[in-house]
């Protein structure tokens, strides 16, 4: 008989902790991004289900103005769409522009009125709103790496965190992505 260790017993407890920590399916799954802490949480209904590392856009202080800055966007979206087949191994759509960036591209002359009004068609009815616009779009949730900001403004996670995330979430999420 192999004598059992405090150590084995003690990574013994951890696994099971987790596994008791970490179940699915998940209740009303939420994503909150918490851009200067590099964080992103998962949470099931109102309890924190995991926390994850990411990186960000290569510009990833600033809230995403227009195509190409780089930056990250602030505030509150969904996800759009589950790709499977992705370039970036599994990815989640972010439904940027939202409806307050929308105003901000109307008045600043970015977008014109019926590409702010689709915009706003698409955050009704839950689905992509328009990814090609000055605005700039194609914001993924996605995995490859998070050791560093390298991303064109998504979201990215290390590729087994990806895939926990991928499953463990529904098309319609919500996802807030904070300063």
């Amino acid at each position: 008989m192999i004598p059992i260790t405090r150590i084995a017993i003690l990574g013994l407890l951890c696994v099971i902790g987790f596994n008791l920590w970490f179940q699915k399916p998940i209740t009303k799954p939420r994503i909150v991004v918490y851009k200067k802490e590099r964080k992103l949480e998962l949470y099931s209904d109102k309890t924190l289900v995991r926390s994850y590392r990411v990186g960000l856009g290569f510009n990833p202080v600033a809230d995403k103005q227009r195509e190409g800055d780089g930056a990250t966007p602030e505030g509150d979206f969904y996800v759009f769409v589950k790709n499977h087949k992705s370039a970036y191994y599994l990815s989640l759509g972010v439904s940027y522009p939202n409806v307050e960036d929308a105003e901000r591209g109307l008045r600043d002359g970015l977008i014109t009125q019926a590409q702010y009004n689709s915009i706003v068609d698409a955050h009704k009815r839950k689905v992509a709103p328009p990814q090609y616009t000055q605005l700039g779009g194609l914001i993924y949730i996605h995995g490859n790496g998070a050791s560093s900001d390298w991303t064109l403004g998504c979201v990215a996670l290390e590729n087994e965190e990806m895939k926990e995330l991928f499953e463990s979430v529904t098309v319609g999420t919500p996802v807030t992505i904070k300063p």
